[in-house]
Formats: C-alpha cells, sequence, structure tokens
C-alpha cells in the first residue's frame, strides 16, 4: 500500500528557462526512459540539470553599420537627455514585467531520465485546479520509490485522496512515495495544479525529481479568449472594405473612386479626410469621416481602420488608380488559403513590388537595440503562391486583416511621412507577404502647393521622429539600407 507525505513548505525552484527544443529533440527527451528489466538502476549516472543563473548577463551591445544609420540618442535636445532617458529606462522596466514570465528562461532536459513529464502544451486557467497529465515515473525494482513535485505560482493535489489524507494538501511542494511502482504512478496520475497568480498570460515552473535525477517543465497560465469571426458572406464585398485617407487631393479621390466604381461597383469606400476646407464626398456605398484639420497620415489610418466591419480591408492612396490588374480577390484568396497572414501587399506602378526586411537586435538594456531595414529583401515563397513571398513590409498598397491592424495600430504622432513605422511596431505579431501578380496604377502628379507645404517632411520631423523612435521603440539607433 503506498504513503504519501505532504511537506509544508516549498522549496525554492532553481531558475531556469525554457529551451525550445525541435520536435524529434523534444520526443528524444519526453520518451526516452531506460528500462527496468534491462538496467540496473545502482549503475545509473546520476542527471543533473543545468540551469542559467537566477539573473541573464547582460546582453552585448548592438551595433548598426553602414550608410544611412541614425544614432538616435544625438536627435534628443541636450538639455532633456537625462530626463528622457531615466523615463524611458522605467517604462522599459514596465514593458520587460508586462512581456516576460518563467517560460522565457531555459531549461536544458536531463539524459536517460527515469521521468516522464508534459515538455510542453500544459495550459491551466488562471485560479482553476488542474490535473497534470503525463507523470509517470520508470524505474527498476526498489524497495520504496520517492518523488517530489514541486512549483512556485501554484499549489499541488492529489486528487485520489479520501478526506482523511488531505491533511497538508495545497502547498508548493509535494512528496509521493510508495512500495509499489503502480501504485506510485497511478497517484503520480491524480496531481492537480492550481495558480495562485490571476494574470491574462504567465507561467510557473515545476520542478519533478527522483533520486539524483531532476527535471523541470513549463506550465502555462492564460486566461481563455472568446473568438472573434467575421463572416466573409458570398461576395467580394462582404469580405472587404477600400480604406483611404485623404488631404487636399479632391481630384485624385475622384479618379480613385470612379476607376474603383469601374471594376467594384457596390464595395464600401471608407474616407478618412483632415482637409483644411472639407468637400463632401457624394457616390453609392461611401462613408467620409470628417476629422480636424491636417492630424496627419496615421491618424487618418486609424480612423478610417476603425469603421471597418468586414474580415479584410484593402488599403490604396487617394492618388491610385484601379486597373484590371488590380484584383482583390486574388489577394483575399492568398490570406484564405494562409490564416496566420496578416498583410499582404501588391505593386504600384511608377514604384515596382516595394518590400522590405525588418531585422531588430536587442543590444543591452540600458543603451537600447538596433533595427535595421533593408529593401527587396523576402524570406521564402508562400505555400502554394509562387508570386508572393514573406517579407516584413510592405507598400501602401495592401490586403489587412482588420483585427491583426487594429491590434497593432497606426501611431498618430506620425504625421507628414510615414510608413515604415507601423510595420516595426508590427515586427514579431504581424506575419506579412509581397505578391507580384496583383498591381494599382499611380495618378499623374498635379502640382498643388499647398498639400507640398504640409506633405513635404522637414528637418524638425525628422528629429521628432528619430527621438520618438528612441524613447517609444527603445531604440539606440536604425539603419535604413
Amino acid at each position: 500500500m503506498g504513503s504519501l507525505r505532504q511537506m509544508g513548505r516549498g522549496t525554492q525552484i532553481l531558475v531556469l528557462a525554457i529551451f525550445c527544443l525541435s520536435a524529434s529533440v523534444m520526443y528524444f527527451f519526453i520518451i526516452f526512459h531506460y528500462s527496468a528489466k534491462e538496467e540496473d538502476p545502482d549503475q545509473l549516472v546520476p542527471q543533473q540539470i543545468r540551469a542559467l543563473p537566477s539573473s541573464s548577463p547582460r546582453q552585448p551591445n548592438c551595433i548598426c553599420q553602414g550608410s544611412g544609420v541614425f544614432v538616435l540618442k544625438d536627435h534628443i535636445p541636450k538639455d532633456q537627455y537625462d530626463d528622457i532617458v531615466k523615463r524611458r529606462a522605467e517604462e522599459y522596466r514596465k514593458h520587460h514585467i508586462r512581456t516576460s514570465s518563467s517560460l522565457n528562461r531555459l531549461i536544458f532536459a536531463p539524459s536517460n531520465s527515469p521521468l516522464q513529464y508534459p515538455i510542453q502544451g500544459f495550459t491551466v486557467v488562471p485560479l482553476r485546479k488542474t490535473l497534470i497529465p503525463g507523470l509517470v515515473l520508470h524505474a527498476a525494482k526498489r524497495q520504496n520509490y520517492k518523488v517530489t513535485l514541486s512549483v512556485s505560482s501554484g499549489v499541488l493535489a492529489i486528487e485520489a485522496l479520501g478526506e482523511g489524507d488531505k491533511e497538508g494538501q495545497g502547498e508548493k511542494e509535494i512528496t509521493v512515495q510508495s512500495t509499489s511502482l503502480s501504485d506510485l504512478n497511478n497517484l503520480l496520475g491524480q496531481i492537480t495544479y492550481t495558480s495562485t497568480v490571476y494574470r491574462m498570460r504567465t507561467g510557473d515552473l515545476a520542478h519533478f525529481t527522483f533520486e539524483h535525477h531532476e527535471a523541470v517543465f513549463p506550465i502555462v497560465i492564460q486566461q481563455t479568449s472568446v473568438p472573434v469571426l467575421y463572416d466573409i458572406g458570398n461576395d467580394i464585398n462582404s469580405r472587404v472594405t477600400i480604406v483611404t485617407k485623404t488631404f487636399l487631393r479632391y481630384t485624385e479621390l475622384q479618379a480613385l473612386i470612379s476607376s474603383i466604381r469601374t471594376y467594384y461597383k457596390d464595395i464600401k469606400i471608407i474616407i478618412a479626410d483632415d482637409s483644411l476646407e472639407p468637400q463632401k464626398v457624394n457616390g453609392s456605398n461611401i462613408e467620409q469621416y470628417i476629422m480636424p484639420p491636417a492630424q496627419g497620415w496615421f491618424a487618418g489610418r486609424n480612423l478610417a481602420v476603425s469603421q471597418v466591419t468586414t474580415k479584410y480591408f484593402f488599403w490604396v492612396d487617394d492618388d491610385f488608380l484601379f486597373t484590371d490588374k488590380t484584383k482583390i480577390e486574388s489577394l483575399v484568396e492568398v490570406m484564405e488559403a494562409t490564416p496566420e497572414l496578416d498583410v499582404v501587399g501588391g505593386s504600384v506602378a511608377g514604384h515596382g513590388q516595394f518590400y522590405f526586411s525588418l531585422v531588430y537586435e536587442d543590444g543591452n538594456g540600458e543603451d537600447g537595440g538596433c533595427l535595421n531595414r533593408k529593401g527587396a529583401v523576402t524570406y521564402q515563397p508562400v505555400p502554394g503562391f509562387p508570386t508572393c513571398s514573406f517579407t516584413s513590409g510592405v507598400v501602401n498598397l495592401f490586403l489587412g486583416r482588420t483585427d491583426a491592424v487594429r491590434k497593432v495600430g497606426f501611431d498618430p504622432r506620425l504625421k507628414r511621412v510615414a510608413h515604415s513605422e507601423f510595420f516595426m511596431d508590427g515586427l514579431g505579431s504581424l506575419l506579412v507577404a509581397s505578391c507580384s501578380h496583383v498591381s494599382i496604377d499611380h495618378q499623374p502628379k498635379i502640382e498643388n502647393a499647398k498639400y507640398s507645404s504640409f506633405r513635404n517632411q522637414q528637418s524638425k520631423d525628422m528629429e521628432d521622429k528619430l527621438a520618438h523612435h528612441f524613447f517609444k521603440n527603445h531604440l539606440k539607433c536604425i539603419h535604413y539600407g
């Protein structure tokens, strides 16, 4: 008959981190154990877990090299520099708290271990009791078997025990021992975990030991989310909204609308308008939203996208012209076939299939990271679409997944010249591709002195933008290649 001993005080879990193994290596470490018939337990070499120190060493500084490098601290007003750096450091500290957890730590799985445990995929709802799956001991014959399990952000218990056996349950460490291996494994199969912290997404590390063998596995603590779905209906009009931003260019805007109606007679068009003296735009299924004057490029994008009710929106500039090659359906086909995609760009006459890569290095916490943008770089083809490739950013002609783009948003502080900045903010969350088989024309330029006086970026605008990146994106430098 097995017996249970609960320990009233938890032991400190080694500070470890999750090492993301390839599928084959993970399978090896999960399944591999020694056979009780083939191995003498006394001849096994004790296996210890290798762990990183409790605090990671200082990260090496990153470098932006080549022409087109902006060192951002040089664009901060000298009389404000110390105060800005202090505030930035505090905001970065809070950002780190929001975005990191024990799940980011590195763990090395022990070799030749008799312990079986869930190496990934064990997720619990905050504060809810959940059985831990897959806990098994594979050991040769002994007089007594004893394992210990401990956690730091929750408590453990055994479901199968009667009321008289529950003294001490609900602690951070539990020790189970038995003279029968099958009885012990039966008890292991009844161990539950209940988190004691309430967060939307965090984690815990469970420390599992048997004799000289140690293993650590992650527990994801995550609140469940409700799906948000879009009914795409039966035609392009229920799937896509065309979106644009206009400022002092009503002649070009009317030409754009006329070209849209040549190919898409009923599709909804949303216009964000921050012109100095707004003019009403007439036409069926057109929504014109008047903004305060000269609020800028990204503020207009935010407003327009906020009013989209379809699964996708098609972003166009107000001086574009639809042609028979502007096939929105083709981009929808790519997105629908690749549900992970968030943005798919096309090609603009006179500009070509503009796309670029973004590579970010953390650097050290004090100086900030380094961002390198390089034009005409793709990563790999989109499966099933040889004319499309994954990249980091695309031209001002793209189909966007409405909910994904809203989560990133467009920074309204960027008024005059802004495009790459959206993809910078979305790096790591937006999956982007560029396709060459969908294109649009660009209208001939019409001289407009008043428009140009707002559109052309001044040196102060550039200084303000670089200073903004220094703080907001915690960057040391940007390289535009």
